[in-house]
């Protein structure tokens, strides 16, 4: 039975899929499932592979030029992205992409500072300084919550510019901070869950507030640039906030960390589309996060468990304004560490195993390809059934691949489409390690794994 149900679904695979043969029309079939959609999040099945990479900034770059968006929003750090907003829009110090990346210190470097990235960021650059006087410039931020004491060193420098006397108020407030956790937002989130210290969750709220009661004032008598400013200190704010809760719930319960830094990601992109609602005409948002962010989880394993991310919300949110589109690959090679903060390297990606999805669209026979899966149908159909899919974060491990990467998933209720590229290769780190140099020699594990 379940392989007639396979062959079934193959052909209704390979009568539906859009080769992608590196040509100007590529993405001619997914430009007309966006339509109108104000956002579209477009997916990866790891952080570190070149054709999704490549991928993302083809389709960012046609969204940009012919359906008008403005905003690039990334799983990454808030103030570090900002750095690179304001090289992309002509502000700043930086010189080249590579130094308006310099913010992406932490682990994994590789994410941002990759040869993918600095492509992406030089033609947004270029193309927004090609662009006529009060012309709409795109612009890049990060909505994740990781930047804890980064962004209150942002609250506190933007204050010191325009209000000292507030400065000294925050940086009394978030003295509270450094005073339970040094400068590691683990350790103050362990000593606060546990009782060891007080939590500073009132320090956070009151200099949001504060700085949301500012708001007004500074867009009334400042306008244009001081708004942008002031906005990305509040931003900020919110962060640190939302980040001391997701410290805190780290030692506690798995579920409420995850569901915390999902909602505080679809909470910055609506706090974008309503900064950007004041600038122009049903502002659009292109989202860059991992496939589990951004593919609705109530189609999977991690939903029925009681979490929720990026993409449920926002459909839940936006409903018809939003597309998920995700992305797959079967074998090739990809940047990934062995453990946290370990240095990255280039890891044979094992192929996928036997009943996943992984599996099947390799079965298709086309090596590349876009499958659109919106409205329902045949296509619809044949991948509503539950299969595993692999979900390669910074971390990989082929060893215990089964139990570490795969969950179960219902591929239709996911996403709107998925492109599929059967051979990927490792992202290329700008700084790259003696572990990325010599890769991984071919794989010895048994294959049951």
């Amino acid at each position: 039975m379940a392989a007639r149900e396979d062959g079934a679904a193959l052909e209704t695979i390979r009568a539906a899929a859009v080769p992608l043969r590196g040509e100007q029309g590529d993405w001619d079939a997914l430009m007309e499932l966006v339509g109108d959609a104000r956002l579209v999040l477009l997916g990866e099945a790891s952080h570190g592979t070149h054709e999704f990479y490549r991928a993302r900034a083809q389709i960012t770059r046609r969204l940009i030029t012919e359906k008008g968006f403005t905003a690039v929003a990334v799983e990454a750090d808030w103030p570090d992205a900002y750095r690179v907003n304001r090289y992309v829009r002509g502000a700043g110090s930086d010189a080249s992409p590579e130094e308006a990346l310099g913010g992406f210190k932490r682990f994994p470097q590789w994410m941002w500072r990759n040869t993918d990235v600095v492509r992406l960021v030089e033609w947004m650059r270029a193309h927004n300084d090609a662009l006529p006087d009060g012309a709409p410039r795109a612009g890049f931020y990060g909505i994740d919550l990781y930047s804890m004491f980064g962004s209150i060193q942002a609250v506190i420098q933007y204050l010191e510019g325009v209000d000292p006397e507030a400065a000294r108020r925050a940086r009394q407030r978030y003295g509270c901070f450094h005073r339970m956790g040094g400068d590691d937002p683990q350790a103050y989130g362990y000593a606060a869950e546990l009782g060891i210290t007080d939590a500073c969750i009132d320090e956070a709220v009151h200099q949001l507030r504060e700085l949301r009661e500012q708001a007004a004032r500074v867009a009334a008598q400042d306008g244009g640039l001081a708004e942008d400013e002031h906005f990305y200190a509040e931003q900020n704010a919110r962060l640190v906030k939302n980040a001391e809760e997701y410290y805190r719930s780290m030692f506690a319960a798995r579920v409420s960390s995850w569901n915390l830094r999902d909602c505080h990601m679809a909470d910055t992109l609506d706090a974008l589309l309503r900064h950007f609602d004041q600038k122009v005409d049903s502002p659009r948002v292109v989202v860059w996060a991992h496939n589990s962010h951004l593919g609705d989880a109530s189609a999977t394993q991690m939903g029925e468990e009681g979490e929720w991310n990026v993409g449920q919300l926002v459909r839940e949110r936006h409903g018809d304004a939003a597309r998920l589109i995700g992305f797959s690959t079967y074998t090739g090679t990809v940047t990934a560490a062995s453990e946290w903060d370990a240095p990255a390297e280039r890891k044979r990606v094992r192929p996928g195993m036997d009943g996943s999805y992984e599996a099947l669209l390799h079965e298709v026979g086309v090596p590349d390809f876009y499958l659109p899966i919106r409205g329902g149908g045949a296509v619809g159909q044949a991948l509503r059934p539950e299969r595993l899919e692999r979900a390669i974060g910074v971390i990989y491990k082929p060893e215990t691949e089964r139990w570490s990467h795969y969950f179960h998933a219902r591929l239709s209720g996911q996403f709107d489409a998925v492109i599929h590229y059967d051979h990927t290769r490792a992202l290329h780190p700008l700084e790259r390690t003696p572990q990325w140099e010599n890769a991984e020699p071919p794989e010895t594990y048994p294959s049951g794994i």
